[in-house]
């Protein structure tokens, strides 16, 4: 079909494809990674899909429940502020439906285990309000812990930032574009709403807010006082990154020497949950005979009472408030 030199010109020419597709697919890859490298954190990621800073501001403040005003009202603030702390993005509503849902997949269970309509009828308005309570507190504690990891970083970066000559807010800019969350996004609402009109100090207490970890107050009470009174930030902050890592290696410390509190109280709850469900298992008659009796529940009500409040000693015996 071809003759030999025009084979070798074919042949030239494939190769030459090739190579501008390998160079293509090299390019696409590397930018693909640059992007994502760059959006390292939610607000990143919103600014890589060519939104505007202030449409950035208003979305992040929308998924925190900021701009809601719905659930002002007396009765929902404490869930409201715990929810905002958590860092959840699922609209209230929502949550409160997948929580009630399983407050109610979770009275059923006991319906069916233990037969008895009152036993689940008395649980269901427990877990209502306890299961998004202790859902949201678990979230808050876990995005404390990362935040109080990374903020002793956002202060030597901020640090770093005012010995360059770059002023406070940039400083806080930087961090909101070059850490991961929570840091990261937190301090770049910082810098978004200062640049939209908020005052340093009320943008810093708004972080603080939104936040409400432990740490936190020693950063903005010291921005605070020195951009009313002055002083020398880039030294007060670098002291105050080594204090809050030292507070840091204390909460380790504690933990670890608490440890072994900790672990009995989990043993002592894990022992007569574990060997009941072995003998509902493997020998499924040896309750049989007391199942369906009403005073079985009420007594392992009462234990399950008492066993809860051991563990509660245990936990407070074993947990230091400094």
């Amino acid at each position: 079909m071809f003759s030999g030199d025009s084979a070798i010109y074919v042949v030239y020419a494939a190769a030459a494809l090739c190579g501008i597709m390998i160079a293509e697919t090299a390019y696409l890859l590397l930018a693909r990674g640059n992007d994502r490298r760059d959006a390292i954190n939610r607000r990143m990621r919103l600014k890589v899909k060519e939104v505007s800073q202030r449409d950035v501001l208003l979305q992040l403040r929308k998924e925190r429940g900021l701009e809601n005003a719905r659930f002002s009202a007396a009765t929902l603030k404490f869930l409201q502020t715990l929810r905002v702390q958590s860092g959840l993005s699922m609209a209230l509503p929502k949550f409160l439906g997948f929580t009630s849902l399983a407050a109610a997949i979770i009275s059923g269970l006991l319906f069916h285990f233990s037969h008895s309509l009152l036993t689940a009828l008395i649980a269901f308005p427990l877990l209502l309000p306890l299961t998004p309570f202790m859902t949201l507190r678990r979230m808050r504690k876990r995005r404390h812990k990362i935040f109080g990891v990374q903020l002793p970083e956002a202060l030597d970066l901020i640090t770093r930032g005012l010995k360059a000559g770059h002023p406070v807010p940039v400083a806080i800019a930087m961090v909101g574009r070059e850490m991961l969350d929570p840091v990261g996004t937190e301090f770049g609402l910082v810098a978004d709403e200062i640049t939209y009109g908020s005052d340093m100090v009320t943008a810093l207490n708004g972080m603080y807010d939104r936040v409400g970890q432990e740490d936190l107050p020693l950063f903005v009470t010291a921005v605070s006082i020195q951009s009313t009174s002055g002083g020398n930030l880039r030294e007060i902050l670098d002291g105050l990154s080594q204090v809050i890592r030292g507070r840091g290696k204390l909460r380790r410390k504690i933990r670890a020497i608490s440890a072994e509190g900790r672990m009995s109280a989990i043993i002592l709850t894990a022992v007569p949950v574990a060997l009941l469900t072995v003998l509902t298992v493997f020998m499924p008659h040896f309750y049989a005979g007391v199942t369906d009796k009403h005073m079985t529940w009420y007594l392992l009500g009462f234990a399950a009472f008492w066993l809860g409040l051991g563990n509660f000693i245990m936990v407070r015996m074993a947990n230091f408030r400094f």
